[in-house]
């Protein structure tokens, strides 16, 4: 029997889980599946919130940054959302075949802004920009160099 602990539970026998990183965008594709949808089978608008996280964990993950070490057992830094604008566009389906972009769009002191797309085809659904809080010993701290110039946009780098 494997032992699902360590480079199996984080995603390395299964990298496709994480999406991929395509010049500084995450691509995560997402299915939509009956548990996501209202009972009409459109996808309830919070299950849209569910997904831009999944991307979200994903883009820091395929980036290099392990939230794990980071949140430390609770002493370390953590991101807390603090702010999120959704725009609803158009619905989603169940089984619909969706796709969640994710970029870092500004990066300050203790804050970061990231921009997220859910899209099916080429078609834009939602989008989203969601500010992100830097955390540690349940303040504000400041985002680390090395962390910033992982997460800083190209125009900012």
């Amino acid at each position: 029997m494997s032992d699902m602990r360590g480079g199996e539970a984080q995603g390395h026998a299964f990298p496709h889980l994480s999406g991929r990183l395509d010049n500084g965008t995450h691509i995560l594709p997402v299915r939509v599946y009956y548990e996501d949808t209202d009972f009409s089978g459109v996808v309830y608008h919070a299950s849209y919130l569910r997904f831009l996280e999944r991307g979200r964990t994903d883009f820091l993950r395929l980036a290099g940054v392990d939230q794990s070490t980071l949140h430390a057992d609770g002493e370390g830094l953590i991101f807390a959302v603090r702010r999120m604008t959704i725009d609803y566009f158009k619905p989603a389906r169940m089984d619909d075949i969706l796709t969640v972009e994710t970029h870092t769009a500004d990066v300050r002191g203790a804050s970061l802004v990231i921009a997220q797309r859910i899209l099916r085809g080429e078609e834009v659904i939602v989008t989203a920009d969601v500010r992100v809080a830097a955390i540690s010993g349940g303040r504000p701290a400041r985002i680390p160099d090395d962390l910033r110039g992982i997460l800083a946009p190209a125009d900012q780098a």
